[in-house]
């Protein structure tokens, strides 16, 4: 981490700018993390990307086993230069990743014995896993799952659109952990490397003032 480039990239920004930075890394968190397994209608997963972006999860994991896709900037609404997007090329390799980082597995489904969200234990890291459309998660994540979730629904319709689903999940569990006593936010470190991306997403003609810092200062 170059503080002293994070420092001079920052004054080119306004104050304002910079308090606004400020004041979401600070509600930033990893203590929850979200993954779409083989979403195939793209506004899907672009929806999803700007509610993590808005509940301030700070990363979606993107399974692209059998599809692969691009972000559609209209539905995430810049949502991409905010949230950091991590590709799977399989299902597997993305549990075995998130494991190792000490998450545990939630498939949402609203089959099986899952627990209602009203009654989720927030107190472990967890990545909420959504799947396909109309197919739902595959038997990969069902059989990996540490736990299962489920929105309570009283119509006809058994299901939600994955991006309402996901919305109503991370809402209801964000103000759960916010209101705990549990360290959700992001260590010093964390929050430093995160403002330099966000610093570097948002000044033009980034890469030539970044070569001409390191020019100067015999980088």
């Amino acid at each position: 981490m170059d503080n002293q480039l994070l420092e001079h990239l920052l004054s080119f920004l306004t104050d304002r700018r910079k308090n606004l930075f400020q004041e979401v890394i600070s509600k930033r968190t990893r203590h929850f993390t979200v993954v779409t397994e083989d979403v195939y209608q793209l506004h899907n997963t672009s929806a999803v990307m700007r509610s993590c972006d808005v509940f301030g999860i700070q990363d979606l994991h993107v399974v692209e086993e059998n599809l692969g896709k691009t972000i559609d900037r209209e539905i995430a609404m810049g949502a991409q230069k905010w949230v950091d997007i991590h590709r799977h090329q399989s299902t597997n390799e993305c549990i075995d990743t998130l494991k190792k980082k000490g998450y545990q597995i939630i498939a949402t489904t609203p089959h099986n014995n899952s627990t209602e969200l009203k009654d989720f234990d927030i107190s472990k890291k967890s990545a909420f896993f959504f799947g396909k459309e109309l197919d739902g998660l595959s038997d990969t994540v069902i059989n990996a799952a540490d736990g299962y979730l489920k929105i309570p629904m009283y119509g006809f319709t058994e299901s939600l659109n994955i991006s309402v689903s996901a919305a109503i999940i991370l809402q209801s569990v964000v103000a759960k952990l916010k209101e705990s006593k549990i360290d959700w936010e992001l260590s010093e470190k964390e929050k430093k490397e995160i403002i330099l991306h966000w610093t570097k997403m948002t000044i033009k003609s980034v890469d030539q003032i970044v070569e001409r810092y390191y020019i100067e200062n015999n980088l």
